[in-house]
């Protein structure tokens, strides 16, 4: 397993990493890109072989010629906890995403959310994950949650995030790995009474009942399939929190939704990045 990496402008890392996203099949197993320091980015690229590697530096050329890529040879089981041990605490709001040794050591007076390196989607780092984090930061300064749903739980901190606020939350990940990932997570923190980590596809369990908050961090296209049920499942009065959308296909998402009676109170922009916060009428 080879890592490419490179630091550059946003704009030129946002290039190479869109450029990646366009190439199916891909040649790297991931992509992931963030904010190192102010003004500057980096791009981390996992591929198996060195043939890969060239196709990558190829295609990041094409598209940033200015970036620079450096490689270096990783353990094959590591690469998904080395793509994030440098990484510092999240914060967002009231809230602190990190691992043990950063929360040991934190004495911020925030909510401590104990979450290590994974193959689970939900750290924090996403622009998604903290614009979550960040609309349920905005709801708990209005009102109290008390029944929330987490599609697509990944890691499942946003279902932690909401039990540490004393909801009761229910998360299902159709990934049966990522569900085991979320149920040591929900343990780890402590809140085995107040989470239920469901793997599959969860519809039986969401049949007929309602929540006060549901938060779907997944992709465009089954967010807008799934927004009859979605929208089934919020109760009046209620908030629904979608992310996992690139800037450009909020527009689709948004005429979805709105569709449906939603009323659109918030939107949270991070890097290339969108989550929309939305309000169920008392009447519909």
């Amino acid at each position: 397993m080879l890592l490419l990496t490179a630091l550059g402008t946003l704009t030129q890392i946002r290039a190479a990493a869109d450029e990646l996203d366009r190439h199916d099949p891909s040649p790297a197993d991931a992509v992931s890109w963030f904010e190192e320091k102010p003004g500057k980015f980096r791009i981390e690229v996992y591929v198996p072989t060195k043939q890969d590697a060239a196709s990558v530096e190829a295609i990041v050329g094409a598209a940033a010629p200015e970036l620079h890529m450096k490689q270096k040879k990783v353990k094959t089981a590591d690469w998904v906890a080395m793509s994030l041990e440098g990484l510092p605490a999240v914060r967002a709001g009231r809230f602190m995403v990190a691992g043990a040794h950063a929360l040991a050591n934190d004495a911020s007076g925030r909510k401590k959310i104990w979450i290590e390196a994974s193959e689970a989607f939900g750290t924090g780092h996403h622009g998604t994950t903290w614009g979550c984090l960040m609309a349920l930061e905005g709801v708990l300064r209005q009102r109290r949650v008390t029944r929330v749903l987490d599609v697509g739980a990944g890691s499942g901190v946003l279902a932690i995030a909401a039990a540490k606020s004393g909801a009761e939350a229910l998360a299902i990940e159709i990934d049966t790995r990522a569900a085991a990932i979320a149920e040591i997570n929900v343990r780890q923190n402590k809140l085995g009474p107040r989470v239920r980590v469901i793997a599959g596809d969860g519809a039986r369990y969401i049949a007929g009942q309602q929540f006060d908050l549901v938060f779907a961090n997944i992709l465009m296209r089954p967010l807008i399939k799934l927004a009859p049920k979605l929208v089934r499942a919020l109760e009046p009065g209620g908030t629904l929190v979608l992310s996992g959308l690139l800037q450009t296909q909020a527009p689709l998402v948004r005429e979805a939704y709105a569709n449906r009676g939603l009323i659109l109170e918030r939107q949270i922009p991070k890097e290339a990045w969108m989550t929309l916060v939305w309000r169920k009428p008392q009447r519909l």
